[in-house]
């Protein structure tokens, strides 16, 4: 499958599939409290994000349906990662955090990057060469574990 740059004409899709994969990360069935995070998933949020600098958005397609896609913020945080149910287990996060780490590595980043991983994720961060930094987090109505990539760490 192909990684490319998502323009603004992928926010929908991206949105839809952040929401439509977000369960876990809630600390209360009703989302009680995350408004804050649901605000930062809308297509508003998302199309601002694609539109600014500090952003880098990957997107990987089947046909015309979006299969996944990797976000970082300022070269440094993965800030999303997302690869849609019927395309899990294909090595699709590999392939995108892959193409995100390559690129952020050639515009200066050393190696080091953070992410706060759903906690249902944390396995697959820790594949790629994450480890766990601090206690789980229980904010704003969702929980996520802070994770840390060290230059020299695998990173696959």
């Amino acid at each position: 499958m192909r990684v490319e740059a998502a323009n603004a004409s992928d926010a929908e899709a991206i949105s839809a599939l952040i929401v439509e994969l977000s369960e876990p990360f809630f600390l209360s069935p009703s989302r009680g409290g995350a408004e804050r995070f649901l605000a930062s998933i809308s297509v508003e949020a998302v199309r601002g994000y694609l539109s600014s600098a500090n952003f880098s958005y990957y997107v990987a397609r089947s046909e015309s349906r979006l299969a996944g896609f990797v976000a970082l913020r300022d070269n440094s945080h993965l800030f999303h990662l997302f690869v849609a149910t019927a395309f899990q287990g294909n090595r699709l996060a590999s392939q995108l955090w892959a193409t995100a780490k390559t690129d952020a590595v050639q515009a200066g980043n050393p190696g080091e990057f953070t992410v706060n991983s759903s906690l249902n994720a944390v396995p697959v961060y820790e594949r790629f060469g994450f480890v766990r930094e601090g206690e789980v987090q229980r904010m704003h109505g969702i929980s996520f574990q802070p994770m840390r990539l060290r230059s020299g760490q695998n990173g696959a």
